[in-house]
């Protein structure tokens, strides 16, 4: 259920095989938020890597349900999704499955846009990159001094890409978001699920 993936990286993979990743660099960010229905898990076996009131941001690859769903447990955090996916998810346009609409309402009060006009925006040493197709809004998150890339749902691993046959997919994105992630020569991938 836990596990470290490098130094300073932790992976909580929920029942669904959704995954939650836990930075403890200059700052303590976590990487999405797992599926609403691992919340109890995620609270005993993440939490004995981390304080959840000591993280300080959390950065979410996109708004689907199953990366959202535990974002309660950072009380402290600030909240962060490109501009895009945020839009997507105010309007409720996303996937969203089951998740009640006062819950959602309480995400939409604590979301921040990530501004990326320019492709070079850093948060704690972490690169913010823009890879529409699974969701217009999609980004991934590049950890350069450990050349890990936190993927999302754009990219698992044996080569497999992210859906694109939801409500605010961009297919014909997608390829042109693969061909850039080329350039990131990562050493460690850590996607959105263990698929």
């Amino acid at each position: 259920m836990i596990a470290k993936v490098w130094n300073k990286v932790w992976k909580f993979t929920g029942v669904d095989q959704t995954n939650i990743y836990f930075l403890d660099l200059d700052k303590k960010i976590i990487i999405d938020c797992g599926n609403r229905s691992d919340n109890n898990l995620a609270e005993q076996f993440l939490g004995k890597a981390v304080d959840f009131n000591q993280i300080q941001i959390v950065i979410f690859t996109h708004l689907h349900y199953d990366h959202i769903g535990c974002f309660d447990l950072f009380k402290n955090a600030k909240f962060y999704a490109s501009s895009e996916e945020i839009e997507d998810f105010k309007a409720r346009k996303t996937v969203v499955g089951n998740l009640k609409e006062e819950f959602l309402q309480k995400l939409d009060l604590k979301l921040k846009p990530i501004e990326l006009i320019f492709e070079d925006l850093t948060i704690s040493g972490l690169k913010i990159v823009k890879t529409p197709g699974h969701t217009r809004g999609s980004l991934c998150v590049w950890y350069p001094e450990e050349q890990i890339l936190f993927s999302g749902d754009t990219l698992f691993g044996n080569k497999m890409f992210g859906r694109t046959d939801l409500p605010t997919s961009v297919p014909f994105e997608l390829n042109k978001s693969i061909v850039k992630l080329v350039d990131y020569n990562f050493r460690i991938l850590c996607p959105g699920h263990d698929y």
